[in-house]
């Protein structure tokens, strides 16, 4: 049985690889030129792409890699929407696009990414996302944060763990972005959970491990916020990393995969909106 399954991940693997090289392929050589030519068309072609994009990689990873996903959110795309979600996987980026019907989010993601990994490199570009460094960000950098986050005409998503979980908790959160971010404009904030890749977190895993995926994407939200002005966000921010993990403990709990080992609280995850 691992043997079978070793050789499903190294297949699956092997599949994805070729179908990001020629992604990329495609995306250098015809997406990009459509934009360049057709900038007023740009969102819907973009759109379009990255539709393709995901129902390739999603049928790669259930019927080759015989992966489970239910992702249940649906998030508007417009200016002025906020997804914070928590982080397990190399996975994550093409699952959390789901969420979204109709657009796309614009990723706030390290500069490490933005060179050197086929398609990566290039959507990252392409697609407008934000590019930072953790713990080089200087004022000029968060002024152009803020300044991304008051014109953007497209959501935005930001992990505020900042990196992988390793061990599928919740992670302190890094506030320098976020708070930038919720000054800027008032935000229709949605807490975007996912569970069940933890243990696909890196690509020797997704060989060994795909065949057991059973990802789950749940939300909580809208939360409407408007703290512009506000020197400190610690109050709301602190209530939305509470939503986050009690969220992942019902979700647990739910599937009987056992209860996330996270602070108490008496709130639930709807309670907690419902105080802001």
């Amino acid at each position: 049985m691992k043997v079978i399954k070793q050789f499903i991940g190294g297949t699956t693997l092997v599949l994805v690889t070729i179908f990001f090289v020629s992604a990329d392929i495609l995306s250098r050589l015809v997406i990009a030129p459509l934009v360049h030519l057709y900038p007023g068309a740009r969102v819907r072609i973009l759109t379009w792409w990255v539709l393709v994009l995901r129902r390739q990689m999603f049928g790669l990873m259930q019927h080759a890699g015989r992966a489970r996903l239910d992702i249940q959110p649906v998030i508007p795309s417009r200016g002025g929407v906020l997804v914070v979600m928590n982080h397990q996987s190399i996975l994550d980026v093409p699952i959390v696009h789901a969420c979204f019907p109709s657009g796309y989010p614009r990723m706030v993601a390290h500069v490490r990414y933005g060179k050197g990994v086929p398609l990566v490199s290039h959507m990252l570009s392409l697609y407008g996302h934000i590019m930072v460094q953790p713990g080089r960000t200087g004022r000029a950098d968060l002024e152009k944060l803020a300044e991304t986050a008051r014109t953007s005409e497209l959501p935005i998503l930001i992990y505020p763990e900042g990196h992988r979980t390793r061990d599928g908790e919740i992670r302190p959160w890094k506030r320098g972005g976020l708070d930038v971010f919720l000054s800027a404009r008032p935000w229709t904030v949605y807490v975007v959970v996912i569970d069940g890749l933890l243990h696909v977190a890196r690509l020797p895993d997704f060989v060994r491990n795909i065949t057991d995926v059973r990802c789950r994407v749940e939300s909580v939200g809208p939360i409407e916020y408007d703290g512009r002005g506000r020197e400190s966000h610690h109050e709301f921010v602190e209530r939305l990393r509470r939503v986050m993990c009690d969220k992942l403990r019902e979700m647990r709990a739910d599937s009987g995969a056992g209860v996330a080992a996270q602070p108490t609280t008496k709130e639930t995850a709807a309670d907690a909106v419902k105080a802001t």
